[in-house]
């Protein structure tokens, strides 16, 4: 089940990486929740269900163009995936590139992502499974 969820993830960031948001919402589940913590954003929330990523990507989109997500690696936690991503952007008002390098760990349920929350490094996203570095 845990490569299942590696491979779920894959293509979730995929999703995201195409813009297409019908195919973001097929990847996410209906009870979905992200947490953005202040440590990473100027603007921390947290996003529910399908709503809540309309909003993030649209506050994203208004900010930003060129937006990928880029995972560099993944770890099997059972229902958890933990990947560290290279999120890289353009500003769209002053065309200055951004790039940040964050953790996260997905939570999957039935088959799509129910959750994930971001970490400003590797090991604490780690820790919050019950893996070590």
């Amino acid at each position: 089940m845990s490569q299942e969820n590696v491979e779920i993830v894959r293509r979730g960031l995929e999703a995201f990486n195409s813009g297409d948001m019908e195919r973001i919402l097929a990847f996410a589940h209906p009870d979905f929740e992200a947490l953005v913590p202040p440590e990473l954003s100027t603007e921390p929330d947290s996003y529910r269900g399908h709503e809540g990523i309309r909003r993030y990507f649209q506050s994203f989109q208004d900010a930003m163009e060129e937006i990928r997500f880029e995972p560099e690696r993944f770890w099997e936690a059972g229902d958890s995936v933990v990947t560290v991503v290279q999120i890289t952007a353009r500003g769209r008002q002053t065309a200055i590139p951004v790039k940040q390098r964050i953790a996260q760990v997905w939570t999957i349920c039935d088959g799509r992502a129910r959750e994930v929350r971001s970490y400003p490094g590797l090991s604490e996203a780690l820790k919050a499974v019950g893996l070590e570095e």
